[in-house]
């Protein structure tokens, strides 16, 4: 399962996908958009706008099914939930829980963290140290893992250094507006910002 606010899906994230189905060798892989998230403090923009841009970032990937299970859950969404649930569903199957560096640094903040290793094995694909928005998009620092005492699965991508927080911020910023998103979304994602005048105002 590859969660995460996908609010909006960037290049990261997709390369992310990519790398999980190829590396991971897996049969499927649920894209499931947040419902409610407990750990953020700003408003998320409405699930079917998530939804939406999900399906653009990641539709014709082959084994992808967008799952929307946490979206129509009722109160926080625990991600030991969704995986408890997966795995009655695929009693059978190997569950990997793919995510990224900062996540994986701040896991042990995770509700229930214990209970998702037990179900799970991390994929951890390593990020730039920077990622704002006004960082180079080919700025190579990678984050240190080297103190991390979880076992988990690294995932060998290439670095990128974009953040849903940095696109957000370049499409709230009125001068840069005009500056193409495409470089950090999936342009059908780009085209749907701009339609649906997603993130007008700095978050």
């Amino acid at each position: 399962m590859f969660g995460g606010a996908f609010d909006p899906p960037h290049w990261a994230h997709r390369a992310l996908a990519e790398t999980a189905l190829g590396q991971l060798n897996l049969d499927a892989l649920h894209i499931l958009p947040t419902g409610h998230a407990w750990h953020k403090s700003r408003v998320l923009s409405p699930a079917t706008d998530r939804v939406a841009m999900c399906e653009l970032a990641f539709g014709d990937l082959p084994k992808v099914r967008l799952d929307e299970r946490e979206i129509h859950r009722e109160g926080p969404s625990y991600t030991a939930d969704t995986l408890r649930e997966l795995q009655r569903e695929y009693p059978q199957a190997q569950l990997f829980l793919v995510l990224g560096a900062d996540q994986l640094l701040a896991f042990k903040n995770w509700v229930r963290w214990q209970e998702v290793l037990e179900l799970a094995t991390l994929a951890v694909a390593n990020r730039a140290t920077n990622i704002g928005a006004e960082v180079p998009l080919d700025s190579a620092a990678e984050t240190d893992l080297s103190s991390v005492d979880l076992p988990f699965e690294l995932l060998n991508m290439p670095l990128k250094n974009i953040s849903a927080t940095a696109v957000r911020a370049r499409v709230g910023q009125a001068a840069q507006r005009g500056a193409a998103l495409d470089v950090l979304v999936p342009e059908p994602v780009a085209r749907y910002i701009s339609q649906h005048l997603l993130y007008q105002s700095p978050t």
